[in-house]
């Protein structure tokens, strides 16, 4: 089953105790952060309403008792699109309750399906994003059966990664 706009939100916020993503892609590319993705490379300030909208349902998750997070995957060197993100994207996404860490796979191998995105709710229903290699996402698909490996890949991830203030702190 394949979801799009309206049916998308309903689905990702039926949640009802936790919202993990596995982040992948080198870059995504996002119509609505083509202006703000110009304004970092051109080295402008971060716009203080950034991705405001994201932060406001993460701290409506984390107040009604939900737990958001994600791991998110790094090969250095960084694409633009990464530096872009852990520069004005997850700092705000953290602040408002997110919980992300960073798994560096430059030096490291492991049993994780990456190339691949996925949310998982509630370790009960999975959902693959799916992109092309330009970072276009082409569709958002329920996963049917199945859903022990990604509990497994979950696993490896969580205890695998860093927190993001960590891993900033380790590339200063």
């Amino acid at each position: 089953m394949s979801l799009d706009g309206d049916a998308w939100r309903k689905f990702f916020d039926g949640f009802e105790r936790e919202a993990f993503r596995f982040e992948t892609q080198p870059k995504y590319t996002m119509p609505n952060e083509t202006a703000s993705l110009a304004g970092f490379l051109r080295g402008e300030p971060k716009p203080h309403d950034h991705n405001s909208r994201w932060h406001g349902r993460v701290r409506a998750f984390r107040e009604a008792g939900k737990w958001i997070g994600r791991v998110r995957v790094v090969r250095e060197p960084l694409t633009d699109y990464q530096r872009y993100q852990l520069s004005w994207g997850i700092p705000g996404n953290v602040e408002a309750g997110e919980d992300i860490r960073i798994l560096d796979l430059t030096k490291t191998e492991l049993d994780l399906p990456v190339g691949q995105d996925w949310w998982m709710f509630d370790e009960a229903r999975v959902v693959h994003l799916n992109y092309r290699t330009d970072g276009t996402q082409i569709n958002r698909e329920v996963v049917e059966g199945g859903l022990e490996s990604y509990r497994c890949w979950k696993r490896i991830a969580l205890e695998a990664a860093v927190p993001f203030a960590e891993y900033v702190k380790a590339h200063e």
